[in-house]
């Protein structure tokens, strides 16, 4: 996900939970901001800031409503954060509007595959449990969840300004480390369950 010239850059971490990503963006030598709703995952994050020996700013925020001025940012990340939780038609925006002409942005999210074949309290089976139009918001448990299809997030990042530079479907190891409860490493290694975009700020 991190461009290979990290080094310098002003970097937004848009729902950064307990910051593991801008822990890495700081030692590959990147000036990140971590930004949160839970002040609770913040308290977490200071915790192993204080533990390995780190101090980047951690900031109590929306994505929705990112609280930077505009310009401010060489590179914007998501990493299971903003890119799962917030409403992409407002985060997306907030993203492009803080980042710089010429700055980048990369996510990762639940593919819409995954999304069409999961089913809240099972793990994803090879088949379509939910129809894709009208996807883009599904209730999960106690939170919601957003997966716009590939058509639908090609025009909205496109509209805000984004060139789309890579679409990576991630396959699973084969073996892989483990299975997860909502969906296992055999179907992982035969359909995408996540996936990561790639996308520059014209300008």
């Amino acid at each position: 996900m991190l461009p290979a010239d990290l080094a310098g850059m002003r970097v937004i971490e848009l729902g950064c939970g307990t910051a593991y990503v801008s822990a890495w963006l700081a030692r590959a030598g990147a000036h990140p901001v971590g930004l949160d709703l839970s002040r609770q995952q913040l308290a977490t994050a200071r915790a192993m800031q204080a533990e390995f020996g780190l101090g980047l700013p951690l900031v109590l925020g929306n994505a929705e409503q990112i609280p930077f001025g505009d310009g401010t940012f060489d590179f914007a990340i998501s990493d299971y954060g903003a890119s799962l939780w917030c409403d992409p038609y407002r985060w997306i925006p907030e993203a492009a509007r803080v980042l710089r002409p010429g700055g980048r942005l990369a996510f990762t999210r639940r593919s819409p595959l995954f999304a069409l074949c999961a089913q809240s309290g099972a793990p994803a089976g090879a088949a379509l449990r939910r129809p894709q139009f009208g996807l883009s918001r599904r209730e999960e448990g106690l939170g919601v969840e957003f997966t716009l299809g590939h058509g639908d997030m090609i025009r909205l990042l496109r509209s805000c300004g984004f060139v789309i530079e890579d679409l990576i479907e991630v396959q699973a190891p084969d073996p892989a480390h483990r299975d997860y409860a909502d969906v296992s490493a055999g179907w992982s290694r035969r359909w995408p369950s996540e996936e990561i975009w790639k996308a520059r700020l014209a300008g």
